[in-house]
């Protein structure tokens, strides 16, 4: 699968109309050089595109993307997090750290600083350059610094390696879900964000697996076992970088495993439903992003889901190990069930969300199980229940990543807007690592009562903003609807004029 078709250029702005062109103009490179394809629209309807020919495309799609997709999430949230597998493996002891102190929170929370401030820049660059080419250098540049935390000596070491390795890391997620907003409709994008961030639930469950049996390498060349689980974590995530960069595919115009009739049906979906909105860069609607309040209130939704995210995956094995009397080996495996079931809610609510065309009911439904959970842990000292609690808190908090991600990314009209309100979004939602790494403290253990109170209030927080966004926009679509036409009646003309209007055109309609 050849990744890297035609030449290049910095003009993307050329697309035709849905109805009247005569021929598709496809994008490919960075996304900007332009190559005629003698495909018109009279030939694509020809072609059979019912709706059987298009649940069949979606499919080719889907089994040629999102599983490699999920893939480097996986080994992404795997090195970020096999940190808190580490700590169990003896790290904080052979580094000298103090376990009493808050030198291991600060380890972890200054990964989260680089992390946020990569994003907007990487997500610019994934418009400007090619993802099969910029996807993989992110990659191979974070599992350096993966397998380089293998061979730190101290805690300045670690420090160190943790901040390479957020500047490094800090592109891919926001990067990848808006890679994703490039091949499918905004109705569609929901649960492929969903079965994309399971991933990090795999990663979860994985990870204690993995680092179960690599523990057992300590001695091993000199190294401990924690040691091992950075460098071959770290290798691994090269290796596939490597790959990436020979399979990855850039846009639908560009891409071999379509026909040409295939590229130019997606082209028309796309162009349909987007609206013929902006899609050329232009640092304008960079701007455009800034100002948006409503990218402002999803950054706050997102912090608010964030934060226990982090909070779970960084500590899950230190709370379950807490628990009662299990040995580092017995609490890394008793990691895995949450992560199982967290996987199942993460994709059943993004095939449903997609079906009913609704993101903000979700999120609202899925923090209300979060705060259950949390309240579990805190409101006993039963070891039952409170292990419970830690399906309930998955449960809620996982499937809302990428619930959120998805209705932002539905509701930011034009591609360049949409690109750096995505990373808006998930860049000041990442800062909920930095306070995460501070909250759950081994002199608070084993009931971590500030820990548990502290993510009741970011969930609370953040169901508290979701409702008052999904009544925002129920009103504002009723209040176009009556004030303008249906969006289908919109002729080609009237749309190209408010191309650069984005989602206040007067024929967006939002995602509630």
């Amino acid at each position: 699968m050849a990744a890297h078709d035609g030449t290049h250029s910095n003009d993307t702005s050329m697309t035709p109309s849905v109805h009247d062109a005569p021929e598709v103009v496809v994008a490919s490179g960075k996304g900007s050089a332009l190559e005629k394809t003698d495909v018109d629209f009279e030939r694509v309807e020809a072609a059979g595109f019912d709706e059987a020919a298009t649940k069949k495309l979606l499919r080719k799609i889907d089994w040629t993307l999102v599983p490699f997709l999920a893939f480097l999430y996986l080994l992404s949230f795997l090195d970020r997090t096999n940190i808190g597998n580490a700590r169990l493996a003896g790290l904080e002891l052979d580094l000298g750290m103090d376990p009493n102190s808050l030198q291991y929170n600060t380890a972890l929370a200054v990964f989260f600083f680089t992390y946020v401030a990569a994003e907007i820049p990487s997500n610019m660059m994934m418009k400007r350059f090619r993802p099969s080419v910029w996807i993989p250098i992110i990659m191979v540049a974070w599992g350096v610094c993966c397998t380089a935390m293998g061979f730190v000596q101290n805690f300045g070491g670690l420090v160190g390696a943790r901040l390479a390795l957020g500047l490094a890391e800090g592109g891919l997620f926001p990067g990848i879900t808006y890679y994703i907003t490039l091949w499918y409709r905004r109705h569609e994008c929901g649960l492929r964000m969903a079965i994309f961030f399971s991933a990090a639930t795999a990663a979860g469950a994985f990870g204690g697996l993995l680092a179960r049996g690599i523990v057992e390498m300590k001695g091993l060349a000199g190294h401990s076992g924690w040691a091992w689980i950075f460098i071959l974590e770290g290798i691994l995530t090269i290796v596939v970088a490597f790959i990436a960069f020979f399979v990855m595919y850039d846009y639908p115009d560009t891409a071999k495993f379509l026909t040409a009739e295939e590229k130019a049906e997606v082209h028309r979906r796309l162009q349909e439903d987007r609206s013929a909105l902006a899609d050329e860069f232009d640092i304008k609607y960079f701007f455009h992003a800034i100002r948006d309040w409503k990218i402002w209130v999803h950054m706050f939704i997102t912090i608010g889901i964030y934060t226990p995210l982090y909070s779970f995956s960084l500590f899950l094995p230190t709370i379950v190990a807490g628990l009662g009397t299990y040995d580092a080996n017995t609490a890394q495996l008793m990691t895995v069930p949450p992560y199982v079931a967290a996987c199942i809610c993460c994709i059943t609510a993004g095939v449903l969300s997609d079906r009913w065309g609704s993101r903000g009911i979700f999120i609202i439904f899925f923090n209300c199980i979060a705060i259950i959970g949390f309240i579990m842990q805190l409101a006993t000292t039963n070891n039952s229940v409170k292990y419970a609690g830690t399906f309930f808190a998955a449960c809620g908090i996982y499937p809302n990543v990428p619930m959120g991600v998805a209705w932002n990314g539905n509701n930011i009209g034009g591609s360049t807007k949409r690109g750096v309100g995505i990373a808006m979004h998930v860049g000041f939602g990442n800062l909920g690592g930095a306070i995460a790494a501070y909250i759950y403290q081994a002199k608070h253990k084993p009931q971590y009562y500030p820990g548990h109170g502290t993510l009741i209030g970011t969930e609370t927080m953040s169901a508290i903003l979701a409702i008052i966004m999904t009544l925002y926009l129920r009103r504002e679509n009723a209040r176009r609807d009556r004030e303008y036409k249906s969006p289908s009646e919109y002729t080609d003309e009237e749309k190209a004029a408010e191309r650069e209007a984005g989602d206040n055109a007067t024929f967006f309609r939002y995602t509630v």
